[in-house]
């Protein structure tokens, strides 16, 4: 990624970025300074080239507006990071005296733009669609008399004009703004030139203008939609319409290509509805609800606050970490961990200053997982493990457990139950693909949904396999097998215990089904089908054989050193899906959470830095560790009167 690309997109991303409470006052000020910010890094090309100033006029104004940054940003209101934002600006108006190449001015004009947002946030981004037909009346009434009819800087009252009006037919200049950029100087105007602000016009109105304006040099919006159409990369690029509002044409192009950016920023300026109309799973919009979260909680509304939390995290966050724990397991915890913290503080009580805390350092975590989740870093190679990794990870618990109520069947002789575990996870599988058609074109699934799911179908699991373990683990003592087979040799398993053992299968099964889905819906956006198609295939025959070696080494095994093993390994999932199933619980929102902070998060063992989930594996452990002492009595009351007899 070039500085320019990572410029703005560290704009359009921390656009949103939780600080300190802004007034009005200060909001006005920022906006001013970035204006003037973007209008050197676009205008500067014009003012100087190879060291030399190829336009007089253009530089005094390029001297007198970096000199105003400096001189703003000082007068700001008092911010940890307004002393190096001073010290940038006066760096900036430095490099600018010594005339810099243009390359040099614009990336640290939108590296301060970029620093400049972050310690004081405003809005980036409009609140509803732009109107392009509304826009297009409001060009006609109040921008065509200097801009011109077709925006070539031509009408009739830009005559004398010192500078002329832009021409927004200017492809080259067009490049390097973004809509938001537009949307300051219609707000504000521009000191300086004869551009007067237009702040009696809505917020709506002047982001319908902007992004009518801004659409006049990009025509083929045609070719525009398809390559929207046919890319997830791009989609991914521009989740909503505040990664669209903040995004030059230019800082797309450098990852897609300048003709193809040019396209598709003609599409989506002309029908800003497309990104509009799905936002799920974006950080934009985890971090609006913690906009929404901490401006809730300042007005004394906790219970709001802690369910806008919530869905910063269910609908805004997870369902992006199927990508992200491939790419970076470790952020991964520290997002997890620090949305739970911030649930925690929110619970307690505390000050606002904590919660605000709290909230800027998931902003901080965000902006790291922007730049991991960037498609510019997707690859086939990744998407190829990304695919296996979900698949054989999330299908390995649900195969452990079917195995080996497959085994014991055989072990029993009662291979006529056998079709009801095979329907169990057939109807599973079945059931995850209706699911996720329905979750495609029918309904949505909420993130409360399906941390629900996933809660519930762990816990139910966990307290049957709790069950069967100890039942299993009873079963491998001496002798009890033996007088087990002769108790139920002559009698045929219940239907009620074949229907059971269809409940159970399909149950592991469809939670899996169910996770694996969101994981890999996530992971298509991403592109590289063919690799992670592939990395699926390669999973499932990975599968297959575990499959095929642990039946056919069961049937090596002498009947008590199989259930022996078997007891064992299921009391290892009871654990693991007892912890998760209160983790599920918690992301839901249902049960709080007491964190643990120096404990580490293992998700594979479903251990997680709360008490909740810690107690309840402890608890499942105890329950375990009892039943399999009890069998062991058990076995020495059953052998004593043997031994006397004898």
């Amino acid at each position: 990624m070039t500085l320019r690309a990572f410029a703005a997109q560290l704009m359009v991303f921390l656009s949103i970025a939780v600080a300190m409470p802004t007034s009005a006052g200060t909001h006005d000020a920022v906006q001013t300074t970035w204006r003037l910010l973007d209008y050197i890094a676009v205008d500067y090309v014009e003012a100087v080239q190879n060291g030399q100033v190829t336009n007089e006029l253009e530089y005094a104004e390029m001297q007198e507006f970096s000199a105003s940054v400096a001189e703003r940003m000082a007068a700001l209101p008092a911010n940890p990071e307004r002393a190096q934002l001073v010290a940038d600006a006066n760096a900036l108006a430095a490099v600018i005296s010594a005339k810099a190449e243009p390359a040099v001015v614009t990336r640290d004009a939108r590296r301060l733009a970029s620093k400049l947002i972050a310690a004081f946030p405003v809005p980036l981004a409009p609140e509803t669609v732009p109107d392009l037909g509304r826009g297009a009346a409001l060009y006609a009434q109040n921008c065509a008399s200097c801009h011109g009819v077709s925006g070539r800087g031509n009408g009739p009252a830009a005559e004398g004009l010192d500078p002329p009006p832009i021409a927004f037919d200017d492809v080259a200049r067009a490049r390097e703004r973004s809509a938001f950029a537009l949307y300051q100087v219609i707000g504000q105007g521009l000191e300086g030139t004869a551009m007067p602000g237009f702040s009696d016009l809505s917020a709506e109105d002047r982001w319908s203008l902007a992004y009518y304006s801004g659409s006049i040099a990009f025509q083929e919006v045609e070719r525009g939609m398809r390559s929207w159409d046919d890319d997830p990369a791009i989609r991914a690029r521009i989740p909503d319409l505040a990664a669209l509002s903040g995004l030059t044409p230019a800082a797309l192009g450098d990852s897609t290509g300048t003709e193809r950016a040019d396209a598709v920023m003609a599409y989506l300026r002309a029908h800003p509805e497309a990104v509009a109309s799905d936002t799920t799973g974006s950080l934009a919009l985890a971090r609006e609800r913690l906009l929404q979260s901490l401006a809730a909680y300042e007005a004394g509304n906790k219970a709001e606050a802690r369910e806008l939390a919530l869905s910063a995290y269910l609908d805004g966050f997870e369902p992006l970490e199927a990508v992200l724990s491939m790419r970076n397991a470790d952020l991964l915890a520290s997002v997890e961990t620090g949305m739970a913290e911030l649930r925690a503080v929110i619970s307690r009580g505390d000050p606002v200053a904590a919660v605000a805390q709290k909230v800027n350092a998931l902003d901080v975590l965000f902006y790291r997982a922007e730049t991991v989740l960037d498609p510019s870093n997707a690859s086939a190679a990744s998407a190829f493990l990304g695919a296996f990794a979900i698949l054989l990870r999330e299908g390995l618990e649900a195969l452990l457990i079917v195995i080996a109520m497959i085994a014991f069947l055989r072990k029993a002789e009662r291979t006529e139950v056998l079709p009801f575990v095979h329907g169990g996870w057939l109807s599973a599988l079945a059931a995850g693909a209706l699911t996720w058609l329905a979750a495609t074109y029918l309904i949505g699934v909420s993130g409360a949904g399906r941390e629900l799911v996933e809660g519930f179908g762990s816990l139910f699991a966990a307290f049957v396999l709790l069950s069967v373990g100890i039942w299993m683990h009873g079963k491998s003592q001496a002798g009890e097998w033996q007088r087990y087979i002769q108790k139920t040799m002559q009698h045929a398993l219940s239907r009620r215990s074949a229907w059971f053992l269809f409940g159970l299968a399909f149950l592991v099964v469809y939670r899996e089904v169910f996770e694996t889905i969101l994981f890999f819906a996530a992971l298509w956006t991403q592109g590289h089908a063919d690799a992670i198609l592939a990395g699926a295939a390669s999973a499932i025959v990975l599968l297959a054989l575990i499959a095929w070696a642990m039946l056919r080494y069961s049937r090596r095994l002498p009947i008590g050193t199989f259930f022996a093993y078997s007891s064992v390994l299921i009391g290892i999932l009871a654990v693991v899906l007892a912890g998760k199933g209160i983790s599920g619980l918690q992301e839901a929102g249902l049960l709080g959470i007491t964190l643990l902070p120096n404990l580490p998060r293992i998700p594979v063992l479903g251990f997680a830095p709360a008490l909740e989930p810690v107690a309840a594996q402890i608890f499942t452990l105890t329950l375990i560790g009892l039943g399999y002492w009890c069998n062991k009595m058990k076995g020495v009351d059953a052998r004593t009167p043997q031994a006397e007899s004898s």
